[in-house]
């Protein structure tokens, strides 16, 4: 698409990480739209919960993490709002009268959503409603409070959403967009391995608590001559003890962008996906996936499978059945360097050859330009 737009994201947080992976592919897409001559503009909530999170919870390593994202990403024009004013609707309507584009993210508040969408007559943009989380097939009931007959369309991050919004919800035009790695910020550093095995992940909602004993915390039991090392948020104190117990490393909150030297001083990673995108969403990989081999860095990730055909699983990764083969993997990886390497190069190569957020960018201009026609 040739032409320049002004384009409008409204986000959750576009500033803080915090148990929100959904700013590390937001970022880089807007910078990458930037830099193809559009003009962007990135909306968010004051005081929004990730950020209220981030500053209540990490103290001077929240301040660190902040201005490591200003001075990735000074080219982004981030405005907040408080939704609640009075005169918020008057804010809308000054911001969006020139507006061709809006991207409305899932986890904005539906109200705010649905005020946006109130102006898209009068203002004449198009409106794409983008969803990258498994909220449509757990919780329907909160994906259905937007006001989803007004957007022109969805961006979902996966063919298994993309089809609950066209099957189930009814809308008429959704498209598979999946997250991509931001190939500036992520990419292999030289560092001295000082880490086997890394894993960057949150325990969250129980989501995946059994999945991280038995991929994570059991194989660190049995490989007690390995350094495994753990970074993430709301790890219950019960977890906290498992971690301990098999001996661990626990280091707490990581900012996004620091993720590449901490994989740069490892020989190895794992992803063990939510259960959600092992079952009835199976084929959905998430951010992780993306920037760990971006930063070419050896994969192995428990149960899931790439039914998109995104990467090459064996080639770009490994994939292992249980956690007795998740040990095997890790055992033999650690001591084989050249499989390491071979991993590694491949993986990194996919993503440069079709993840990157300058590849979504594109993508998204076609999507608008088939709107438009």
């Amino acid at each position: 698409m040739s032409q320049k737009l002004n384009i409008a994201l409204f986000a959750h947080s576009i500033v803080s990480d915090w148990n929100h992976g959904n700013a590390h592919f937001l970022r880089g897409l807007m910078r990458e739209l930037i830099r193809m001559g559009h003009t962007v503009r990135c909306y968010e909530e004051l005081s929004s919960w990730s950020l209220t999170n981030l500053m209540k919870q990490e103290g001077e390593r929240a301040i660190e993490a902040i201005d490591s994202f200003r001075r990735a990403y000074p080219e982004l024009d981030i405005r907040f709002y408080k939704s609640g004013d009075d005169d918020f609707p008057r804010f809308l309507e000054e911001e969006l009268k020139e507006t061709d584009l809006v991207l409305l993210h899932e986890w904005n508040d539906p109200q705010v959503v649905n005020q946006v969408l109130a102006l898209k007559k009068k203002f004449g943009f198009i409106a794409l409603f983008h969803d990258s989380h498994h909220r449509a097939h757990t919780r329907a009931g909160e994906i259905l409070k937007f006001h989803l007959h007004l957007v022109d369309g969805v961006l979902a991050f996966g063919e298994a959403i993309r089809r609950i919004y066209v099957d189930g919800f009814g809308v008429n035009r959704a498209w598979t967009f999946h997250e991509a790695a931001d190939v500036e910020q992520f990419r292999p550093l030289q560092r001295r391995k000082e880490i086997d095995v890394i894993w960057i992940g949150n325990w969250g909602d129980d989501e995946r608590s059994a999945e991280l004993e038995e991929f994570l915390i059991q194989p660190a039991r049995t490989l007690p001559e390995m350094r495994v090392v753990a970074h993430g948020v709301r790890y219950p104190d019960f977890a906290l003890q498992k971690l301990v117990s098999a001996n661990v490393e626990y280091r707490g909150y990581l900012p996004n962008l620091f993720s590449p030297q901490a994989y740069a001083e490892s020989a190895l990673t794992v992803h063990i996906p939510r259960r959600e995108y092992v079952n009835g969403l199976s084929g959905i990989p998430t951010i992780r996936v993306f920037e760990a081999l971006a930063c070419g860095i050896p994969l192995v990730c428990s149960p899931w499978t790439d039914q998109e055909n995104l990467f090459r699983p064996g080639e770009d990764y490994v994939v292992v059945r249980d956690g007795a083969e998740m040990t095997e993997q890790l055992r033999y990886l650690r001591r084989d360097g050249k499989a390491r390497y071979q991993l590694a190069e491949n993986g990194l190569r996919t993503i440069r050859e079709r993840h990157t957020c300058a590849h979504r960018a594109q993508e998204l201009m076609q999507i608008c330009q088939e709107i438009s026609r």
